[in-house]
């Protein structure tokens, strides 16, 4: 309950009204109207709107041009590879855009939009309505994230540890710590481990935070601000079709890990720019951790679903109840960066692995949804795609350098004169054809589809260029190389249809590896080889020697093409897995990280040479970062 008029106000300007007596509550049609009032009201849809504008007005620019290349194609296979090169740049576009409609409108999201939830968060209650906080952990149990939570300026909350650690070392450690807070804090596992983390938390609400009516959820990493629950509460109790609230997140400052140091940057960049907008113009989506749920929302539901990406099967869910989210910016939570490349792959592997199984059981019902606009609706599969679609960039990279080369390419002799000294290279050009696209407009389309994905990080470290650089750089050899990596994800999972819920912090991880080594030898690679597919993690040998394999085979195709660019992503493709062993400190490996970025800069002045007659063809689209 809110106190006083000064809090109504707020509300008031908030855009919420003041809950209705319940005696006008009796009339059936005063009813229905307060129940269509608080039905979650769609976002607008002006972002989406300039996205597909602009790719339509992109399209009928460019597409006369790209479907002259089709004019080259002398049989069905070159007809084929063109016109998947040609898709896939419009596809590309449309990404590209994207992304800048989502920093444009963040920008006037953050001069002019409407935020209610600040005004919300500063309302005072009267009363206190108990919260459970759920504290999960599974063997990455850290006491300073276990600390946030017992240390809320809330009075009247219980932390529940939901501890899934079959490590008897981690049980100690969290049934230590809930010792010295013993009015406070209870420890609860469940006899099974079944449902990865929506079964542990489902089993916490059901067995033991059975009567508290909000919860919130807090990873093993995560620091909770001390006014999380008195800031998050109000805007819940002010708005009865507020289904949950996300905090904000920043990368933790006190990070060890010098990993973590360097991409905390990119953590609250993005954070910054694509997050607070989605209350306005598209969908807020539950991130699984440092949120305020409503309970009631839990029980309509029927719980948490049984996938990896529960938060978001979850947020879909209680949208078509009518329920919204909020996301609440001046609320902050801190959370860790993986501290090893190790961790951060195996990250990446059960994020990519998670969200190809959302697709495969929600997507569907997503768009058959009644009650979730198509605004929302795009706004979810936006983000949501860009995992399982590097595999579509996977195959487009193959068609760029090893088919398209095989059907158009010409041998041609590039020399190179130093101190007087000339040397002759044999390389393969494209067909004279592509001159169709070598103009500056089409040129410049490309740079902005190229680097759309990094704007806000260009934005927001313009004014520290040496940092930019150095984060770019970074970013490159961990992100932009991670393409072989997704596409062995996705590829597992349409086989095998299983995702794993792989603990990021846990070290031991020993549940996650190959079981095959008993038996003989047919048996062992039949066993192991069942594994592959059903975990795929980056610990394994063949998932390592793909991405190997995949950067050598492209690295000699770019030699051969002169395509420096995408020379320097193979570089990137080889040193990922090489970091999974050597690890970020290593001395060759500092060095070494820079290396691609420079290719790709170096690769991006040569395309532009093509505006002034150098014939050259940019195929790096699509990066993912």
């Amino acid at each position: 309950m809110l106190q006083n008029n000064t809090d109504r106000a707020l509300v008031a300007s908030a855009g919420l009204e003041m809950p209705i007596p319940p005696s006008i509550l009796k009339n059936p049609r005063e009813k229905a109207a307060r129940r269509k009032l608080l039905y979650a009201a769609a976002p607008r849809p002006w972002m989406y709107v300039f996205i597909f504008g602009m790719w339509l007005a992109s399209l009928a620019w460019f597409q006369p041009r790209l479907l002259q290349l089709l004019d080259m194609a002398y049989n069905l296979p070159s007809w084929a590879a063109l016109a998947l090169f040609v898709a896939f740049i419009d596809f590309a576009w449309l990404y590209g855009l994207y992304n800048v409609g989502v920093i444009l409108f963040a920008v006037g999201h953050r001069w002019f939009g409407h935020k209610p939830e600040a005004a919300l968060a500063r309302t005072e209650l009267l009363d206190y309505p108990a919260v459970a906080i759920l504290y999960t952990t599974c063997n990455d149990f850290v006491e300073e994230s276990a600390l946030s939570c017992v240390q809320q300026d809330y009075p009247n909350y219980t932390v529940y540890m939901l501890d899934d650690s079959p490590s008897p070392e981690c049980q100690a450690e969290v049934d230590a710590f809930a010792a010295r807070f013993p009015e406070l804090v209870k420890v609860v596992r469940r006899p099974s481990r079944e449902g990865f983390k929506a079964g542990n938390m489902n089993y916490g609400l059901s067995q033991a935070a059975t009567k508290e009516p909000y919860f919130a959820i807090a990873d093993a990493d995560e620091i909770l601000p001390p006014d999380f629950l008195s800031k998050l509460v109000p805007v819940m109790e002010a708005d009865p079709m507020c289904g949950f609230t996300q905090a904000n997140h920043r990368a933790n400052p006190n990070a060890e890990s010098s990993l973590a140091r360097a991409m905390g940057v990119g953590v609250d960049l993005h954070w910054k720019w694509y997050q607070p907008l989605r209350n306005n113009y598209g969908f807020v989506m539950f991130l699984g951790h440092g949120a305020l749920l409503r309970r009631k929302c839990w029980e309509e539901v029927g719980g948490f679903p049984d996938i990896v990406s529960e938060d978001l099967g979850f947020a879909i869910h209680i949208r078509e109840k009518g329920y919204r989210g909020r996301f609440v910016e001046d609320v902050v939570c801190y959370e860790d960066f993986p501290d090893t490349v190790r961790a951060f792959r195996i990250r990446h592997m059960k994020w990519t692995r998670g969200t190809s199984e959302f697709l495969r059981k929600k997507m569907g019902w997503l768009l058959k949804a009644k009650n979730i606009s198509w605004t929302e609706k795009l706004d979810i599969l936006f983000p949501t795609l860009n995992l399982p679609l590097t595999l579509v960039y996977f195959l487009f990279m193959v068609n760029a350098n090893l088919v398209l080369p095989y059907f158009f390419g010409q041998t041609a002799d590039v020399t190179f004169v130093l101190g007087g000294q000339e040397w002759v290279f044999p390389v393969m050009s494209m067909d004279t054809g592509f001159q169709a696209i070598y103009d500056w407009d089409f040129f410049a389309i490309t740079m902005l589809a190229f680097f759309a994905p990094v704007l806000c990080f260009i934005i927001g470290l313009a004014h520290q260029p040496a940092k930019l650089f150095r984060f770019l750089s970074q970013s490159t050899v961990l992100y932009a190389a991670l393409s072989p990596l997704s596409s062995i994800g996705v590829l597992a999972y349409m086989v095998s249809g299983k995702a794993i819920f792989l603990v990021t912090g846990d070290s031991a991880q020993q549940e996650h590896r190959l079981s095959g080594s008993a038996g003989h030898l047919m048996q062992r690679v039949k066993t192991s080889w069942q594994d592959f597919l059903a975990k795929s993690h980056p610990d394994t040998g063949i998932v390592q020697a793909f991405e190997i394999m995949t950067g050598v085979l492209f690295g000699l195709v770019c030699l051969y093409t002169f395509q420096i660019s995408f020379f320097g992503l193979c570089l990137a493709f080889i040193l990922l897995p090489l970091m999974h062993h050597l690890g970020w400190d290593n001395r060759a490996v500092r060095v070494l990280m820079y290396l691609p970025f420079v290719l790709i800069l170096l690769g991006v002045f040569v395309a532009s040479l093509s505006l002034f007659g150098l014939q050259s063809v940019f195929f790096g689209y699509g990066f993912h970062f």
